[in-house]
């Protein structure tokens, strides 16, 4: 599911973004695209190519520009940029916009917003926000929790127990992001972001009690708006007939868009501390991560051993 836009509204509640001109038209105007323009070209008067979507984004070099032309330069260049679906000029730096700018953004309907960031600082600002609010997004199945600073996201058929076993890692400290259904996006090539739906924010389902608000319940401390989905944990019924894996050696990965997502899965029987064992999956991925492998360290144990006892059996 792609957004349709963002609202020049939202953006600026959003970004703390101050409002030089045209507040009327704030609710009236969209992005609908992550990337930015830095109209150099067309205060040349260059317009073969004018990306005229994008947020245009004005900088030092760009005002410095527009003061060495003349006022009826300046009224030309700007009126050419303001096109029907401009959504809105951004003055970066703290920077006076040019007159011409305010009158002709005002005559076609186009807010201009102003910042105190340096230019770079707020094009990343702008760029990151923009990405991931309009990113494709999708619905999964699950509870996404923070564990040791991990997002884990607990997976499974429904009844094996996914919201019970998130409720108890809220009690021991952890927080919640999500229960039953998980909105994801990916934000670059190596990550993917969960965060629940608005409908569902701090809110679980737990079977014979109903729904409670878990930040009303443990604080605000037991909750997060969104997170990096590091782990996936799937949980299913123990099946006696299922070989799982014991060594930790079997690496599985579940892709969400374009992204593999290491996965485990947890057999679910009578007798399991499921939280617990979701805490150490935790901490054994970050010590993976660290370079630290327990798997290859019994391995090479067991490769020692077993190369000192041929040498005992030769020197026999």
């Amino acid at each position: 599911m792609m957004a349709e836009g963002i609202l020049i509204k939202q953006l600026v509640n959003d970004l703390k973004l101050n409002v030089l001109s045209g507040s009327e038209f704030l609710s009236k105007k969209k992005v609908t695209t992550s990337d930015l323009s830095r109209p150099d070209f067309e205060m040349t008067g260059y317009f073969s190519y004018y990306p005229q979507k994008r947020l245009q984004l004005f900088g030092l070099t760009e005002t410095a520009f527009a003061k060495g032309m003349t006022s009826q330069e300046r009224s030309i260049v700007i009126r050419r940029m303001c096109q029907e679906d401009t959504p809105a000029f951004v003055i970066s730096t703290g920077l006076i916009p040019p007159v011409e700018l305010i009158t002709e953004a005002s005559r076609a309907g186009i807010p201009v917003l102003g910042s105190d960031l340096l230019t770079t600082r707020l094009t990343s600002v702008l760029t990151d926000y923009l990405h991931s609010q309009l990113a494709e997004r999708r619905s999964m199945h699950g509870v996404l929790v923070d564990v040791y600073g991990l997002g884990v996201l607990i997976t499974g058929d429904s009844g094996v127990g996914k919201s019970e076993t998130a409720l108890e890692l809220i009690k021991r400290g952890h927080r919640l992001i999500a229960d039953d259904r998980v909105d994801v996006y990916q934000r670059d090539e190596s990550t993917i972001v969960g965060q629940a739906p608005k409908i569902l924010k701090h809110l679980m389902e737990i079977r014979g009690i109903g729904i409670i608000d878990v930040m009303n319940l443990f604080g605000a401390g037991a909750v997060r708006e969104h997170t990096t989905i590091s782990l996936i944990v799937n949980l299913e019924n123990w099946r006696a007939d299922q070989n799982y894996d014991r060594l930790g050696s079997e690496e599985d990965t579940q892709q969400i868009f374009d992204v593999p997502v290491p996965k485990v899965t947890i057999p679910v029987k009578v007798g399991r501390n499921l939280a617990i064992i979701i805490e150490v999956a935790a901490m054994n991925f970050r010590a993976k991560s660290m370079g630290y492998d327990a798997t290859k360290v019994f391995e090479q144990n067991l490769s020692s051993l077993i190369k000192e006892n041929s040498d005992e059996d030769e020197n026999k």
